[in-house]
């Protein structure tokens, strides 16, 4: 580290994992560089069995399968390392703040550590990157496009630069699929997985609805439809802050009518 100055010792670390819930997902390799005041570095790297199968959409993105991981320690036999390795440690990844810290939190007290995040000072290269090098149609058109945006927050001129901007993405990257159902599954990995756009229902496989989050998880939605105790608990649900989608969801099935996987 040549431009920061350190005076207690940064751990950079990084994640691949079964898919991108820190609260039930879990980690499948781990990765952890300890930088000393002194210039000292050591590393900590291993791949993890998750004791549970890698979903495909998870693999495209790493390319850890179930096979890799097989002969792997589980997270529980590493979990006093890791934590060792963490000890007095400032902590940087990319794009930690919002998914790797999560998760790992998550794991460490899933198997009884103390870790925890508080008192540490938190720096993330991904928030750095965004807030130098912005990420909005401003930018795209002028990367893509090689040109200002004439008009920005106007809707029609936003509408329209969008289009370039489109345009030139696929012109720039020849493995971008060339249809609108490619383009589809690019933007949405994943998705196919869930009922809904909040991911708060999924399918399971036998295709039916269930919920994905909260003390009901894993529970048929025609099931507690039909059930007049459970009932009491989607009603409660359209009284709360969910998205429309999910209370249109809720209201159907207290109708009698449920999700159809397509």
């Amino acid at each position: 580290m040549q431009n920061l100055q350190l005076d207690r010792p940064l751990v950079c670390f990084d994640l691949e994992t079964t898919g991108t819930d820190p609260a039930k997902d879990r980690i499948v390799q781990i990765a952890l560089v300890r930088v000393e005041p002194d210039g000292g570095r050591r590393t900590f790297t291993t791949l993890v069995n998750p004791q549970r199968p890698i979903p495909a959409e998870a693999t495209a993105v790493h390319g850890i399968r179930d096979e890799h991981v097989r002969a792997a320690p589980s997270f529980s036999q590493i979990r006093a390392e890791v934590e060792e390795f963490l000890a007095g440690a400032d902590l940087v990844g990319f794009n930690a703040l919002n998914f790797d810290l999560p998760l790992l939190e998550a794991e460490i007290r899933r198997e009884g550590g103390a870790f925890q995040a508080r008192g540490r000072r938190l720096l993330d290269a991904m928030v750095i990157f965004h807030r130098k090098e912005p990420r909005n149609l401003v930018a795209a058109v002028r990367f893509y496009c090689g040109r200002e945006l004439a008009g920005a927050h106007s809707a029609e001129a936003d509408a329209l630069a969008t289009l370039d901007v489109l345009d030139a993405q696929l012109a720039r990257y020849p493995d971008l699929p060339r249809d609108a159902d490619g383009l589809h599954a690019f933007c949405n990995r994943g998705q196919e997985r869930f009922v809904d756009r909040g991911r708060k229902f999924r399918w399971n496989d036998q295709g039916d609805a269930v919920f994905a989050f909260g003390k009901h998880e894993g529970k048929s939605l025609r099931d507690m439809a039909r059930n007049q105790q459970d009932r009491g608990y989607l009603e409660w649900m359209l009284g709360k802050d969910f998205s429309e989608e999910v209370k249109g969801i809720l209201r159907d099935a207290l109708a009698g009518t449920y999700p159809v996987r397509q």
